[in-house]
Order: C-alpha cells, then structure tokens, then sequence
C-alpha cells in the first residue's frame, strides 16, 4: 500500500477544500430543517455543525451556557410553559461544533430520527413537538434541508455567471474536432468526430451536461470530416467503459483535439534553448505529422532522452528546429496555449436579473443529470464506481481555485439534496415517505413500524458507506 500521497501538498489542499465545503453544506441543509421547524413552531433542541460524539468542541445555549471542549451532557429539557413561550426563538437551541468533521445534524422534538431516542415519543405529544403538527407542515420541515441545498447551488451558480460570465468554445467553433478515449473508437467514434447531438438533444460544448448526456445516450450524432453526418449506436454500458478507462491512466471520454501552441517557453528547457518561443504551432516531430497534442506528446514519449527535429509554424511561415532536447520524462519545458485563444470563443455576460435564471437552469440541468447517472448505482460496474470522502476529495483542484471550489461545492450541494430525497427510512426521503403515506391513508405508520424501519435504513446507509470507503481504499491506496 502506498500512502505517499498524504505527504503531498496537493492531498491537505484538497482535504481542506473538502472539509470547507460539507462545513457549508451541511450547516446550510441543516438550516433547511431548523428554518421550517421554527416556521411552524417546532422546538429544535440542537443544531451542530460537526458530529460530537462523546465530545464537544464549543456548545452555547443562550442564557444558559457557554462550554468548551466540553464531554459533559446538559440536559436539553424544557418545562412546558417555557417551550410554549420561546417555542419560536432562538434561544431555545443548543447551538455547537462537534469534533468529527463530516457532517453535522438538526435535533428536532418529537420526531424519531438517527438518534432512537424512543422514550421521548411515549410521553403525551407537546404542542412544541415535531409530531403534533399537521402532516403538510411537517412535510416542508422534512423537505427544507433538500430545498435549501438545491437554493444554495442555484445562488452559487447565480453567483458565479454574474461574476465571471460564461466563455466556452462550442464543438462547432472546435475546427480541429475532439480527441476520444479508446473505449470510444470501439463504440465507433474517431479522433477529430465533432458532436452534435445525443438522443436527439443538441450538444453545445464541453460542460457536464452535455459530456453526461453523450455518456448516457443511446445514439449519438457526429460531424465527420467535416461533410458527413454519421450516427453512433452506443452500448448500454457505455459510461462504465469510458470511467474504466480513465481511472486506469487513459484519457477521460474525450478531449478537444488541440493543436500544440506555445504560450511559454521554459528557461533553460530544450523548447527555450532551441529558440522556441509564444505563438509557436508545432507542426511534426522528426517528420512525424503531429497536428494535436496527443499525438504531440506520443512523439516525445518515444524519444526521452534524446534529440530531436521540430517543425513549427510562426507568423506564416514554416522553421525547423533541430537538436532539441527531450528530458527524461518526455517533456520539451513548454507551456500550452488555452483552447480560448487558439479557437473562437463564445463570450456571456449577465446582468445581476440575467444570472438568476441561468442559475436556475444550471442547477436543475445538474440535477436532472445525476439522477439519471444514480441508477447506474444499481448495477456491478456502478457499484464499483461509488466513492466516499476520497472520491469528492479528489474532484477539487490540487491548488485552491475559488471559482472551481464554488462550482464543485454547488454541485456536491446538489447530489446531497437528490441523495437525502431517496425513499430511504433515516434519510429526509424515508420521513417524507411516511408523511406522503400519511396524507393518503389519513393515519400514520405506527411508531413500532417507524423505529424498525429506520434500523434498516441505518444499516442499509452503513453498508453503502462500508462500499464506498472501501471503493476509496481500493482505488487510493491500494490501486
């Protein structure tokens, strides 16, 4: 087992990006809850960010207490007088920060959660309790952690479009076409096919949704050579191929085919040392053509350690450098141009009006594609694919990136509102199960039932983790 990636800089950078965004999720969703309960008069007796068990980094009542590091357990009761009176301040809550930063909790009266704490529920229902009210209300305060999840990723999207606008290069504005993975060519596309549409929906540009919709489609329609339109029938387990792939060392599904540019040359590097300089298109390596990157780099790798002939273009004309060095890690010391300055970019900017729908578009065409990717779950090759902490850890960037850290954040915000809304008893979906049974049927599942079923779901959610770690440890450590 190799655990030299803890000693990277990289792996506590992508820790710590991780560990501030389910700080701010977690707290938001929680606040979901908190905010209907208090809406409709329900007493939240705790609110924490952080687990604390057996352990209390910072718990304060107001005008009560104010305990650090505290292991001791105040006791979290009201008479009924004071619950009627503050049953809609503040103040009633014991507010904190547990020690285990994974996630945090909303402790609400009267209700049977991951607590168990049954014996609450066979005293005489409060009129401050969770379970006197009507089934509606408690619908929305079940319902507000997922609503508040999916807010803050259209206010983080909203966010960002507003700040940074949108520039991307359409697959059409791509001359040069997309470079695929080889479990693509076996599924009939060729390197420099340019998409343009997946099951019937038109494909714009390399964003999720549309890199999803072509992992997921069934057919999927190309530009060829720039003349032929030719239609693809892909597997149906397509996306697992592709993922395979990538997690093995190949290149994700597909990348745009670039065309090598320099935009820096590297001091004291065989690029810099030949002469090379911004601006510089490479043209062959040793007389092999090499119009892209890929096939670039292909060159190079065969030749570490040695010298080699380049042709490259500058301002029009065609010049050969010769005698260039290629270290030992197949590296020439260029940097490369961005895919916006090479090919025609589509620039959008929004207006403070402008960016809230757009935010709304992007959160809801997020969610719409990872819940068609979660039955995928449901499969061998899906259940492969499930991570825990490392597999989001590993999605931030290994250098901290405002804009990407918020991008990432509004979409691990979205798959947090779609995985608590699961019908699972212990998740949000189980307690909003019962409560849709409920106003159906005109009675409410018997307590008994309630407590057994959310036994199984604890231990189906334990078994999913079980999975997941060991997927991490598996792909992480292990692999």
């Amino acid at each position: 087992m190799d655990f030299s990636f803890l000693l990277t800089q990289s792996f506590w950078i992508k820790t710590l990006e991780l560990i501030l965004a389910l700080s701010i999720l977690v707290v938001f969703h929680e606040f979901g809850h908190y905010s209907f309960a208090r809406l409709f008069g329900v007493w939240v007796e705790k609110f924490y960010m952080f687990f604390n068990y057996k352990f209390t980094l910072v718990k304060w009542k107001p005008g009560k207490y104010l305990k650090w590091f505290s292991t001791g357990k105040e006791m979290a009761v009201m008479e009924d007088a004071e619950a009627e009176e503050n049953k809609n301040s503040w103040r009633a809550t014991e507010y904190g920060i547990g020690w285990i930063p994974l996630g945090g909790y909303c402790s609400i009266a009267g209700m049977i959660d991951e607590s168990m704490n049954t014996e609450a529920m066979k005293q005489p229902a409060k009129p401050w309790e969770f379970r006197s009210k009507a089934a509606w209300k408690r619908l929305l305060i079940m319902l507000g952690g997922v609503l508040f999840n999916f807010l803050l990723a259209i206010i983080i999207y909203s966010g960002i479009v507003y700040s940074q606008g949108e520039q991307y290069i359409k697959f059409v504005d791509a001359t040069a076409g997309m470079n695929y993975c080889e479990a693509a060519h076996k599924a009939g596309f060729v390197d420099g096919d340019i998409p343009l549409t997946a099951d019937g929906r038109e494909l714009v540009t390399m964003n999720p949704e549309d890199v999803q919709a072509m992992l997921t489609a069934r057919e999927v329609t190309v530009l060829r050579d720039h003349k032929d339109t030719v239609t693809l029938t892909l597997p149906g387990d397509f996306i697992f191929q592709a993922n395979e792939e990538a997690e093995q060392g190949g290149i994700h599904f597909m990348e745009y085919r670039l065309p090598v540019v320099v935009s820096q040359a590297l001091l004291n590097q065989g690029a810099e040392k030949a002469g090379l300089r911004e601006g510089d298109r490479m043209v062959s390596v040793n007389g092999v053509p090499t119009p892209d990157y890929v096939l670039f780099t292909a060159e190079l790798e065969k030749n570490k350690g040695k010298q080699i002939t380049l042709e490259y273009e500058r301002d029009g004309q065609m010049l050969t450098a010769t005698g260039v060095n290629v270290d030992g890690e197949g590296h020439i010391g260029i940097l490369l141009t961005e895919p916006v300055k090479i090919f025609k970019p589509t620039i959008i900017q929004y207006n403070l009006l402008q960016s809230i729908p757009r935010g709304i578009e992007m959160g809801w065409d997020k969610m719409v594609n990872y819940v068609k990717q979660l039955k995928l779950i449901f499969t061998p090759q899906g259940a492969k694919s499930v991570g825990s902490f490392g597999a989001i850890g590993s999605i931030f960037p290994p250098t901290w990136d405002w804009v990407n850290f918020w991008n990432i954040t509004a979409f691990i915000s979205i798959i947090l509102a779609v995985m608590n809304v699961l019908p699972i008893p212990i998740l949000d979906g189980g307690h909003v199960l019962f409560l849709l049974y409920e106003m159906v049927t005109g009675r409410q599942p018997s307590e008994k039932f309630q407590e057994i079923s959310m036994k199984i779901g604890m231990a189906l959610i334990l078994a999913l983790m079980a999975l997941a770690i060991g997927n991490d440890i598996f792909r992480f450590i292990i692999k």
